[in-house]
């Protein structure tokens, strides 16, 4: 790992066939009114002119721009060669069609040194098309004062990844980013929240997601695979518990139903290893097992897991039953 220059913010942007976008986002580092800042673009191994673009883009900016390429291997380990390459004492992450907003950099870190017992610090994050029509301000739960990820994170990823700005010191004490084909950014954060994290809220609008058409790294109604279901699942709940988040919170309650949809998702995906073992996360969490769980299994044990996942689902649409109240609204929900 590289010195760490104080006061420098690194921001790291993972790219991959983004070669019409990537540029808005660097502009909107290089607009920054704070400095010092460098910007750490990694291409994961892109098949259109992104590469060309990128290093168009390092030439007229040599002094604030790097760009490396790698082999595609995901969102995950390509920030992670970000990672490993930042010099800053903050440290930004930033997909390649979103932005940050100019004064993000100077506001986040002006709190971070105000408040020394913070990891991180975040803001409202805004939601527009490519064109900047606005489509939700503030996005998800992030005009919400929160002084920790957990328990909420247990609901929803209820921030994005270029919302908060991050302690380098906090970066090395998380470690690698996974190789999670999706949701290895909820991962992360999960990890930020298990060391206790505490964050900075600052109530200025401050990043934008933008929402567009193509493809996106957990967009489309695309989700992970039963085996990295199972992996993301106790992982998340691993790193509430090691928060201290207890049982009996809604959040917790929220999370076992949701292990529970999975258990008979990756039963009907014909995973039977895969749905008992999030029907185990799910009693686990729920610290009983509920009398729905229990006619689960006993439907499991006589027919076996993947055909009860197939049945299950058709059965409760036909039956019209409804979430039940431990089931939470996700923050994208209007409220």
């Amino acid at each position: 790992m590289p010195e760490i220059i104080p006061n420098l913010v690194s921001t790291i942007i993972p790219v991959y066939n983004r070669a019409t976008l990537l540029p808005h986002a660097v502009r909107s580092v290089l607009n920054q009114t704070y400095r010092p800042i460098e910007i750490i673009i990694v291409d994961d191994g892109s098949t259109d002119d992104t590469p060309g673009v990128a290093q168009k883009l390092a030439n007229e900016f040599p002094e604030e721009i790097r760009f490396i390429r790698k082999t595609h291997r995901g969102a995950g380990p390509t920030r992670e060669s970000g990672r490993l390459l930042a010099r800053g004492e903050f440290i930004q992450y930033l997909d390649s069609d979103d932005l940050v907003l100019p004064q993000k950099f100077e506001i986040q870190v002006r709190a971070l040194k105000r408040h020394p017992e913070c990891g991180a610090t975040y803001g409202p994050m805004r939601l527009t098309s490519l064109d900047g029509k606005i489509v939700a301000d503030p996005a998800k739960w992030t005009g919400e004062g929160r002084t920790s990820l957990f328990p909420a994170l247990l609901v929803d990823r209820w921030w994005s990844t270029n919302t908060p700005l991050l302690r380098r010191t906090l970066c090395d004490a998380v470690g690698p980013w996974s190789d999670l084909p999706y949701s290895q950014d909820w991962e992360y954060d999960a990890r930020i929240g298990s060391l206790g994290t505490r964050l900075a809220f600052c109530p200025e609008t401050l990043a934008v997601v933008r929402v567009h058409s193509a493809n996106r790294q957990t967009g489309h109604g695309r989700w992970l695979q039963p085996p990295d279901r199972v992996e993301f699942l106790s992982r998340l709940y691993r790193y509430a518990c090691q928060a201290g988040v207890k049982r009996q919170t809604p959040e917790m309650r929220h999370f076992s139903r949701w292990a529970f949809l999975n258990a008979r998702e990756c039963g009907a995906l014909g995973d039977a290893e895969s749905a008992r073992r999030c029907w185990e996360i799910a009693v686990d969490a729920a610290g009983k097992i509920s009398i729905d769980m229990k006619a689960y299994r006993v439907c499991a044990r006589l027919i076996g897991w993947r055909l009860t996942g197939k049945l299950a689902n058709p059965m409760i649409r036909i039956l019209g039953v409804k979430p039940g109240t431990n089931t939470m609204k996700l923050s994208w929900m209007e409220k």
